[in-house]
């Protein structure tokens, strides 16, 4: 593995980690629902632990390549989820359903983002919500969860916080899953109505540009293009320097108003 870099390997090993999650979350489906047993059960459990590891490995592995080890795992928090919830791995092609290109703007492409990756994972956590949670309840003593149809239909309410409480965990693993499901609901909810505001002030605001507040960057932009002209018409340096200061500094006490406008 000698001149193999972190990077190297995340890249030839993408789509096969995908294709296994894929095949991972689709075996894990049929053992579930269909509920089999004997030979056929051994073989389920024996190819899902055996891709388990496989992420355990891939994990393990770009740990070790990383050139400063404690910083990639503080960074890659990520990874280390999807090698306990391996079917998250499908997640990442979600990025093809982004918003991009010289037309989209940058609010546009991460509201096109926060949509796309929360309705795939609102989507996927619902699906293994189910399956764990009917996993686990179905032979417990007491359990009101004991069909596919029962469990989906839970975990749509514990996603949704309507709480009917027709259905409810029993076992401990159970009410795990519930918390998780819950408490990313939250979390959704928030994404969401932070889009939406987004989108709705940017809108509101697309014909009416020259009331939005002058950012600082646009400041310094507006302070350069001033000087590039009038150095190219011979400007001393001194004239240059009285009229940058002349300029409002966002930065200033005093020299914005209450509604975020400069001040002249």
């Amino acid at each position: 593995m000698r001149g193999l870099t972190e990077h190297r390997w995340r890249d030839l090993t993408r789509w096969p980690l995908i294709v296994a999650s894929v095949v991972f979350t689709a075996l894990y489906s049929w053992k579930v629902i269909a509920d089999f047993d004997g030979d056929a059960l051994l073989i389920a459990q024996v190819i899902l632990l055996t891709t388990w590891a496989v992420f355990v490995v891939d994990y393990l592995v770009r740990l070790w390549l990383a050139t400063d080890r404690r910083t990639w795992f503080r960074r890659h928090l990520v990874e280390l989820t999807i090698v306990t919830l391996p079917p998250l791995r499908p997640l990442q092609l979600l990025r093809v359903l982004t918003i991009r290109g010289r037309g989209a703007t940058v609010g546009t492409q991460i509201r096109s983002r926060l949509a796309v990756y929360g309705a795939g994972t609102v989507a996927l956590l619902i699906w293994i919500g189910s399956l764990s949670v009917l996993d686990a309840e179905r032979p417990a003593p007491g359990a009101n969860i004991t069909n596919f149809g029962d469990a989906v239909w839970w975990a749509f309410v514990t996603m949704s916080t309507v709480g009917y409480g027709d259905f409810y965990p029993v076992t401990p693993f159970g009410r795990v899953v519930a918390v998780v499901l819950m408490c990313t609901a939250v979390a959704v909810v928030g994404i969401v109505t932070a889009t939406l505001s987004s989108w709705v002030i940017e809108y509101a605001a697309r014909d009416n540009d020259q009331d939005e507040p002058a950012t600082r960057g646009q400041m310094r932009a507006l302070a350069q293009q001033v000087n590039r002209i009038a150095e190219k018409f011979g400007a001393p340096d001194e004239d240059i320097d009285a009229d940058a200061e002349r300029l409002p500094d966002p930065d200033r006490p005093g020299n914005t108003r209450q509604d975020g406008t400069l001040a002249p």
